[in-house]
């Protein structure tokens, strides 16, 4: 037998191999591995609106790479076929938080290594994820920022609203002047959910209105 034939033959024997026990548990693995993260991403989620459709189609995406893996493992002409089939794929959706690649990536990741049998690799990498991810969120809501919009007139009062913050830790942003009305933008750290300094300021002699926003860092449209 020539080296060529060797190859032939190898190549035609792993594709050729159709395990049903081992795709049924490789679909079962990537389904319960995708409510998994469907769980964590609506536990952790810290966006402005929480969209049901992604996250269930989180859940959908490891199953549907999962059944991709399996296909090209088990059929030399499919996986040449969806090679070239998944070249010309364009996806067009924005995604609009960052965080949100973390949980598409995790989830075709997790189809791919379950699809190919790696089960110990999907339920440890799963450990570290939910590790990371709930060590981030948990330090993230020990420090609160917040996004102040204060309206007012006069520079006597803009010298008011500094002093009404106290202790309080804060950055001046922006600051937009049409006249004798003045736009002020203040990014606000605090520690706790309690904040006397915005009633203070609120009650000052010329602020007009008083906007404050829970700033995490990202920004939504």
């Amino acid at each position: 037998m020539s080296t060529r034939d060797f190859f032939k033959n190898s190549v035609l024997e792993a594709f050729g191999q159709v395990d049903p026990a081992k795709i049924g548990l490789s679909l079962l693995v990537a389904l319960a591995m995708g409510i998994l993260i469907y769980c964590v991403y609506k536990r952790f989620f810290t966006g402005v609106v929480y969209s049901r459709s992604f996250a269930v189609t989180l859940v959908g995406m490891c199953v549907l790479t999962c059944m991709v893996t399996l296909a090209i493992s088990t059929n030399v002409v499919i996986s040449l076929g969806m090679v070239g089939a998944l070249s010309i794929v364009r996806y067009r959706t924005a995604v609009k938080d960052p965080l949100d690649l973390l949980y598409l990536f995790w989830a075709i990741t997790t189809g791919i290594t379950a699809g190919a049998g790696m089960y110990a690799l999907v339920g440890l990498t799963a450990v570290v994820i939910v590790a990371m991810i709930a060590g981030f969120a948990s330090h993230q809501d020990k420090a609160r920022v917040y996004m102040m919009v204060i309206h007012y007139t006069g520079q006597t009062t803009g010298d008011d609203i500094v002093r009404a913050f106290g202790r309080t830790k804060f950055t001046v942003k922006s600051k937009t002047m049409r006249g004798d009305k003045v736009e002020m933008a203040v990014e606000v750290f605090s520690d706790g959910v309690d904040m006397p300094y915005a009633d203070a300021i609120r009650a000052l002699d010329g602020v007009e209105d008083l906007t404050l926003i829970q700033y995490n860092g990202e920004y939504h449209g």
